[in-house]
């Protein structure tokens, strides 16, 4: 049984973690018989939006692992307390958390920098030979990490101004729709554009699904 961790940036699009692509994740590696650990990290979200109105909610709070474990029903564990020993795979769900409450991409781009317990988990999942997954925007923060320790291939769909912040960064990007994947095999990187260039959710879980199983063949 593939052992996988999942970390997911709080709950919501817009300040968290995608739900629909976090559920899609959680649902495809629940009918290949993964075991699945969900993390995140223990740290507040650079803002609460009000996704009703789309704005920021003034005066608010919250917890990125509080609020990871609405989607995880249930206790999410720390990334700091991950090893990469105990795992053959990590997926990175996407949404506006990933760019905003596990790296700064949201704000800085190019520049950003990556949480460092997301970004040492990551670094020893890849020394291990360990796979990455990751959809949506959060393959920003890969290429952040690996773009240049010799670079990564990674998608995030087709937008060419993200492209060119990946690649800014020194990643290799490759265009693709939301139902297909983009593997780096040297690298063991398997991205997916989800919610980057889909237009309808049916495409999102088109996507995942061939990310999972792409994850778990290369881990198998």
């Amino acid at each position: 049984m593939a052992k996988i961790a999942v970390i997911l940036s709080g709950c919501g699009v817009y300040d968290g973690a995608e739900i629909h692509e976090s559920v899609a994740t959680l649902a495809a590696l629940d009918r290949a018989g993964a075991q699945v650990t969900v993390a995140a990290p223990d740290i507040p979200q650079m803002h609460v939006v009000d996704h009703q109105r789309g704005e920021p909610a003034a005066d608010q709070t919250r917890n990125v692992r509080v609020e990871a474990a609405r989607i995880a029903r249930g206790p999410v564990a720390d990334v700091k307390d991950l090893r990469a020993a105990d795992f053959d795979a990590v997926i990175l769900p996407g949404g506006f958390g990933a760019a905003k409450n596990l790296c700064t991409f949201a704000v800085d781009g190019a520049d950003c920098s990556v949480n460092p317990d997301v970004a040492a988990f990551l670094r020893a999942m890849n020394a291990g030979g360990k796979v990455i997954g990751a959809m949506c925007i959060a393959p920003a923060l890969v290429a952040r990490i690996f773009g240049a320790d010799g670079g990564v291939d990674v998608t995030i769909g087709t937008d060419p101004d993200t492209a060119a912040a990946v690649e800014a960064m020194g990643a290799r990007h490759v265009d693709c729709p939301p139902t297909g994947v983009v593997v780096d095999a040297e690298r063991r990187v398997v991205s997916t554009p989800a919610y980057m260039n889909a237009g309808r959710i049916g495409e999102v879980f088109q996507g995942i699904d061939k990310l999972v199983a792409t994850v778990l063949d290369l881990a198998d």
